[in-house]
């Protein structure tokens, strides 16, 4: 074997021995009763409307204890958007908003869980929505892991930001007569998701 044939294999095998290291291997369940995925945005310049998407799921591993090397993504279903108004929900589902047809989903891929300071995490992910994908970063809360009395390991983050709807080509919106927009331009995120550790076997 000659010299650039051994360096190309000691690449390789380095390489796989380190996919190997940091690859993370503790899958983390959605507890769905205890997580939410709700969002606000300002209407009439006054007040804010509420919403929050009722159908999601994760895929969500990590295996240090601080989940500094967490990977995954999180997935909502459009056509689950709620916000308390039947006829508003299907507005935002149609081709003016969402295209819930179109775009079934919306999806944010995790790509960096960096801890700040105490509980403070900075979140930086791929939202992808309405077609288009942009990275986002966002504010997070982790609180550590614990035991809970029946004998589950569980944690949960909360994440918290602000993200603008231009950016992906939701511009529906109409000028009102005292001057601004009826619908915020901004759109805050407010989610708290609670995980549990999956049983090894």
């Amino acid at each position: 074997m000659n010299t650039k044939n051994k360096i190309i294999l000691t690449a390789l095998a380095i390489a796989t021995l380190f996919g190997k290291v940091n690859a993370q291997n503790t899958q983390w369940n959605l507890d769905k009763s205890h997580s939410s995925m709700g969002f606000s945005v300002e209407h009439m310049v006054v007040s804010e409307t509420v919403g929050q998407f009722n159908d999601f799921s994760t895929n969500i591993k990590s295996d240090k204890p601080d989940f500094t090397d967490v990977k995954g993504d999180l997935t909502m279903q459009v056509a689950s958007i709620d916000t308390k108004d039947a006829k508003r929900d299907g507005h935002l589902k149609s081709a003016d908003f969402f295209d819930a047809e179109k775009y079934p989903t919306v999806k944010f891929e995790i790509k960096q869980f960096a801890k700040i300071k105490d509980k403070e995490y900075k979140v930086v992910g791929n939202l992808t929505m309405h077609g288009v994908t942009r990275s986002v970063t966002l504010t997070g809360k982790f609180a550590g892991i614990v035991k809970d009395p029946y004998g589950m390991t569980r944690t949960g983050i909360k994440v918290s930001g602000e993200i603008d709807r231009y950016d992906f080509g939701l511009k529906y919106n109409a000028a009102m007569e005292a001057g601004g927009m009826v619908i915020g331009q901004k759109v805050t995120i407010n989610c708290n998701i609670e995980l549990t550790q999956a049983t090894k076997s």
